[in-house]
């Protein structure tokens, strides 16, 4: 595949007639992008935040990595763009992240869009977050 453009912090980029602003969160790899959207339903307009991923894949590479020195302060500056995020629809890389076979399950069977979770998005976060330092701690340790 051919790299058509390299993105930075808050480009957009337009996709069907929506359009996303890249947030750039690195730390699970040096390119990992979060990306943020604005959609409407029901004459309301809601935020949508597609979570790339900000869990560590290995702790002992915090620390002291050749290949990616600047790891361990940018998972810290995810954490802080992460949180700083207006969401009220949250999806990610993976379905499991934000509870999507759950989720899916519930539409059309009445009741609120289960898609819409502001709750769930900070859970997920704070989850990873107290994983990284975790993770971090455990490192340190040398375990």
């Amino acid at each position: 595949m051919k790299v058509s453009r390299i993105l930075h912090d808050k480009d957009e980029v337009s996709l069907g007639g929506n359009r996303l602003v890249a947030r750039i969160t690195p730390g699970h790899t040096k390119g990992n992008t979060t990306y943020t959207m604005k959609v409407q339903e029901g004459g309301k307009s809601y935020d949508v935040v597609i979570l790339g991923s900000a869990n560590v894949n290995d702790a002992h590479l915090l620390f002291d990595n050749k290949d990616y020195p600047e790891m361990l302060p940018d998972f810290l500056r995810t954490f802080a763009v992460l949180k700083a995020l207006p969401c009220d629809i949250f999806l990610a890389s993976h379905g499991k992240f934000y509870g999507l076979a759950d989720k899916y399950a519930k539409l059309g069977k009445g009741g609120p869009n289960p898609f819409i979770d502001p709750a769930g998005y900070h859970a997920h976060v704070n989850l990873m977050e107290k994983a990284f330092y975790y993770k971090m701690d455990w490192a340190k340790r040398g375990y």
